[in-house]
C-alpha cells in the first residue's frame, strides 16, 4: 500500500500559518513514508471559490518546499458524486427534505425548550408523496440529508451508537452518531456540501491517511458512516491541534491574518515559517530547521498536544533570524544575485553580514554601505572627528585580511591613548554611518584601503 494524503483547502482566500501547518504535516508524513501528496482545491462552493486564490495556494505550497504529485479541482468531478448520491438514494440511506431555513432554526429552539439536543428530528420521513408534491408546486427544491445507521429499525428511535478510531495523533477518539444531525449532502439548487465530495475524493484517490485539525473531529464520524454506506474501508485519521494568535484568536483566509503570502512578503523564510508551524504546540523544541529533509525526521504526529497551540509572530521572527545566521552561501547565491549582490566580494560579504541580518533583503543596505558609501552620515562630536582623521592617517598597508583591523586598533591605541568604546565607536560610525553591524575585522578587507579611506570625515 502506498501512503496516499491530500491538503484540501477551499479557494476562498490566501492560506496562512495555521493552513500551512496541515498541509506540512501531510508533507511531512508522505515524506517519512515515501507517499503520495495529493493537492485538491475543495472548490464547490462556486461563487466564492477563485481560481486566482488556487494559483496562489500552489505558489504557497511551492515556496514552502510542498511539491503535489496530482492536483485535483472539486469543482471538475459534479457527475462523480451525481453518482454516488444515486447510489445512496438506491440504498436508502439518503432522503429529500423541504424544510426552509427559518423552519429548521424554530425546531432546534422548540427541542431546546424542551430539554432535547438541537439535532434534526427526520420530519422528513413522515412526508408523504402528496405532501412532496405539494412543496415542489409551491416552488420548493429538496436538499438531501444521509440517513446515519444510529438506530435499530425505527429511524425515530436513535440509539447510542458509537463509531470509534485509533486517531494518528489524539489515540482513541469515539463520537456518538445519536448526537449528531443526519449531514445534509446536497443543497436544494444541486450544489454540494464538503462532506459527500471529501469521502467520495478519498475513495477515488485512494487516499489513505487524512490528516486535519480538531475542527474536524466530529466530522470524522458522518465520514467514516458515509464510507461504509459507499463500500469502502475508511482511511486512516489524524486530527492536529490548530495554531491561534497569541490571544487565543482562530485564524482566518478571509481577514489575510498571518498569510502564508504577507509572511513571505515580510521577508520570512520559508523553513523558519515551517519550522514554527510544524514544531509549535508538539513536545519538540521550537527550533529553526535549515532543511525540510530535517523537519521530516524531527516530526512525530505523535507529539502533537491536544491543546491549542498560540503562534507568536515574535517567536517566528527569532527563528528567521537564527536560520540566516547559519545560512551558507551556496543556499542564498540566486537570491543575492537577484538583489544585486554579486561577483567575488558577495561569498565573503555574505558570511560577513549574515549575522545581523532579520531578513535576507536587508543585506542590500549593507551591500550599498561597503559598495557605494555610508548612507546615513555619522554625528561624531568635534573631538571624534580629530580621533578619526588621526587614526585614519595611520591605516596599514594592503594586502589586508581578517587582522587587519587589530593591527590598526592597537596602532591607534598606541597614538591615541584610547581604549574600549571611546576607540571602537567612533571608527564604526565613521566607517558604517551606524552605532551596530556586522564585526569590524571582517567587514574592513570588504571595504579596502581606498574605500576605507573614502570615508575619511
Amino acid at each position: 500500500m502506498t501512503v496516499t494524503v491530500r491538503f484540501a483547502p477551499s479557494p476562498t482566500g490566501h492560506i496562512h500559518i495555521g493552513n500551512s501547518r496541515t498541509a506540512l504535516f501531510n508533507w511531512l508524513f508522505a515524506m517519512k513514508h515515501r507517499g503520495r501528496f495529493i493537492q485538491r482545491f475543495d472548490d464547490t462552493d462556486v461563487e466564492r471559490s477563485k481560481q486566482e486564490y488556487a494559483n496562489a495556494i500552489l505558489y504557497d505550497l511551492h515556496w514552502l518546499g510542498i511539491f503535489p504529485d496530482v492536483i485535483e479541482y472539486q469543482s471538475r468531478r459534479f457527475d462523480i458524486y451525481d453518482a454516488a448520491i444515486e447510489r445512496l438514494k438506491a440504498a436508502g440511506v439518503l432522503y429529500p427534505c423541504y424544510e426552509t431555513a427559518e423552519e429548521l432554526d424554530l425546531r432546534r429552539k422548540i427541542r431546546r425548550t424542551r430539554g432535547l439536543p438541537p439535532v434534526y428530528g427526520r420530519e422528513a420521513l413522515n412526508l408523504t408523496t402528496e405532501e412532496k408534491e405539494a412543496f415542489e408546486r409551491d416552488g420548493r427544491r429538496p436538499y438531501w440529508r444521509f440517513l446515519l445507521p444510529n438506530f435499530d429499525t425505527d429511524p425515530f428511535e436513535t440509539r447510542r451508537t458509537e463509531v470509534h478510531w485509533n486517531d494518528l495523533i489524539r489515540g482513541e477518539e469515539t463520537v456518538d452518531l445519536a448526537s449528531l444531525s443526519d449531514p445534509v449532502l446536497r443543497r436544494e439548487d444541486g450544489t454540494y456540501l464538503y462532506t459527500l465530495p471529501s469521502v467520495v475524493d478519498d475513495i477515488d484517490f485512494g487516499v489513505t491517511h487524512v490528516i486535519r485539525g480538531d475542527d474536524h473531529v466530529t466530522n470524522t464520524g458522518v465520514q467514516i458512516a458515509l464510507s461504509k454506506a459507499l463500500g469502502s474501508k475508511p482511511p486512516v485519521f489524524g486530527h492536529h491541534n490548530l495554531l491561534t494568535t497569541t490571544t487565543g484568536e482562530g485564524l482566518s483566509k478571509r481577514s489575510g491574518a498571518l498569510s502564508v503570502a504577507s509572511l513571505r512578503e515580510s521577508g520570512i523564510e520559508p523553513m523558519a515559517l515551517a519550522s514554527l508551524a510544524v514544531l509549535v504546540g508538539t513536545s519538540e523544541n521550537v527550533a529553526s530547521v535549515p532543511t525540510m529533509a530535517e523537519l521530516a525526521d524531527r516530526f512525530d504526529p505523535a507529539k502533537t498536544s491536544k491543546s491549542a497551540a498560540k503562534f507568536d509572530p515574535a517567536e517566528l521572527q527569532l527563528l528567521n533570524k537564527a536560520l540566516l545566521h547559519h545560512m551558507a552561501f551556496e543556499a542564498v547565491r540566486e537570491r543575492l544575485a537577484a538583489l544585486g549582490i554579486s561577483g567575488d566580494d558577495a561569498e565573503p560579504f555574505w558570511t560577513t553580514v549574515r549575522g545581523n541580518l532579520d531578513t535576507l533583503a536587508e543585506g542590500v543596505v549593507w551591500w550599498r554601505i561597503v559598495k557605494e558609501g555610508l548612507i546615513h552620515q555619522p554625528d561624531l562630536s568635534e573631538a571624534d572627528r580629530t580621533f578619526v582623521r588621526q587614526a585614519f592617517d595611520l591605516l596599514p598597508d594592503e594586502p589586508w585580511d581578517r587582522t587587519t583591523w587589530k593591527t590598526w586598533t592597537d596602532a591607534v591605541r598606541e597614538a591615541t591613548g584610547r581604549k574600549g568604546k571611546a576607540l571602537f565607536m567612533p571608527l564604526r560610525l565613521a566607517l558604517t554611518g551606524l552605532a551596530s553591524g556586522p564585526e569590524l575585522a571582517d567587514l574592513l578587507p570588504l571595504l579596502g584601503r581606498e574605500g576605507t579611506l573614502a570615508r575619511r570625515p
